[in-house]
């Protein structure tokens, strides 16, 4: 596994947002609220205005980079009712596990919404077992508040909280 940095993201990062997420929409579709189909559409700016959350002081986004320039993960998080949601979660499949930017991405969330309250909160789809065991592991408990996954209602998604 080659080395990684975790930075912060930029406008000027527009492309490898765009491919990683694309790569994120392929590999877990049911993570996400956004169909593949969808994102291919997005302009440049569109691409532009998600890069620039990394700058924003009301929301966060980290990318996981290789030494080569390859973008492997990333994560981000956004205020809701005065409470920071972790969103945006992926690690490229050759790059999860032990060694990987996991962790590295998910404490960079947590110092940024340290800083903004004492908990983070996310919703995980409910049949995603292999996310939910990677948050309960890292101290996320469910709350036990369900809610309708955006891209199909018929499913759900579970809240969990980690008290930082």
């Amino acid at each position: 596994m080659e080395l990684f940095t975790v930075r912060a993201t930029s406008e000027d990062d527009w492309r490898e947002i765009r491919a990683l997420r694309l790569e994120m929409l392929a590999d877990t579709p049911l993570a996400f609220g956004e169909h593949l189909a969808t994102a291919e559409k997005h302009l440049e700016t569109t691409w532009r205005q998600r890069g620039a959350r990394g700058t924003n002081p009301t929301t966060c986004a980290f990318a996981a980079i290789t030494q080569s320039g390859r973008w492997v993960g990333t994560m981000g998080g956004y205020i809701e009712s005065g409470v920071p949601m972790l969103v945006g979660v992926y690690v490229s499949p050759d790059y999860r596990g032990p060694g990987g930017p996991g962790d590295e991405l998910l404490a960079a969330v947590e110092q940024w919404a340290f800083a903004r309250n004492d908990r983070l909160l996310l919703h995980v789809h409910a049949e995603n077992p292999r996310a939910r065991a990677y948050y309960a592991k890292r101290g996320y408990v469910e709350t036990g508040l369900t809610l309708p996954y955006v891209l199909d209602p018929t499913q759900t998604e579970l809240e969990m909280v980690k008290r930082l």
